[in-house]
């Protein structure tokens, strides 16, 4: 009669854990973010900005690097947890640059509300994700499609250059990304329940700490974008 008691403590015991790494990874990766950009703004933005402005071809190198980063780290998480590990926080350290890039078109104030805002929805729904009993798959699958549409209508606003269609799609991205937090953090403590015994926890961790902290990044530069245009108007 003990046993079954005892499995569920051990499973539990192995979820807590599984979670508490992957979080922490995520939230590394952030502070590797934003120590970056610090850095960036405050020792190097003016060489940062005469580079980007000399070598204009760079500027989509920095755009796409961290989408193959990306893909390098979601394929090799379970083999190469230890690479893998490096190449998030490499790709950390790329976003700081982007953010300290960036920051240069937004105040202070639009960066703190941003982040403070892309933080407080970021703790609620993947708190919500990771303790809810309702599937969220079909709205995760929803969301996916939903940002495959508006990643093709924000390539076609590049040439339309329109700033209503870019607020407006600011705040269609934030509820994608809403829950795309909580179907990601339910998706990653589904694996580990279900392929937690049979793959590498370190590896998966880091796999849920890329998708978590790539929402939470979107969140970020969303929110940032609904405040900086919001106090221009």
């Amino acid at each position: 009669m003990q046993q079954p008691t005892r499995r569920e403590v051990n499973v539990g015991a192995g979820l807590n854990a599984f979670l508490t790494r992957m979080y922490s990874m995520m939230a590394l990766a952030v502070l590797v973010s934003a120590g970056t950009a610090y850095v960036s703004m405050h020792a190097f933005y003016q060489s940062l900005m005469m580079f980007a402005t000399a070598h204009s071809g760079m500027i989509w190198v920095i755009l796409l690097l961290p989408i193959a980063l990306s893909m390098g780290i979601s394929f090799s998480a379970t083999r190469n947890p230890a690479g893998s590990f490096l190449l998030l926080m490499l790709l950390a350290m790329i976003y700081g640059v982007e953010f300290a890039l960036l920051a240069g078109a937004f105040t202070a104030t639009d960066i703190t509300a941003a982040f403070i805002s892309s933080s407080a929805v970021f703790i609620t729904m993947a708190l919500y994700g990771t303790v809810t009993k309702r599937d969220l798959s079909r709205f995760g699958s929803h969301a996916m499609a939903a940002l495959i549409a508006l990643i093709i209508a924000t390539i076609v606003n590049m040439f339309l250059k329109s700033a209503a269609i870019t607020y407006v799609f600011s705040y269609i991205a934030v509820i994608i990304f809403v829950i795309l937090t909580a179907w990601d953090a339910q998706k990653m403590k589904a694996i580990y329940l279900n392929y937690g015994h049979e793959l590498s926890m370190m590896g998966l961790a880091i796999q849920g700490a890329l998708q978590l902290y790539l929402d939470f990044v979107n969140l970020f530069i969303q929110f940032l974008q609904i405040f900086g245009m919001s106090n221009r108007d």
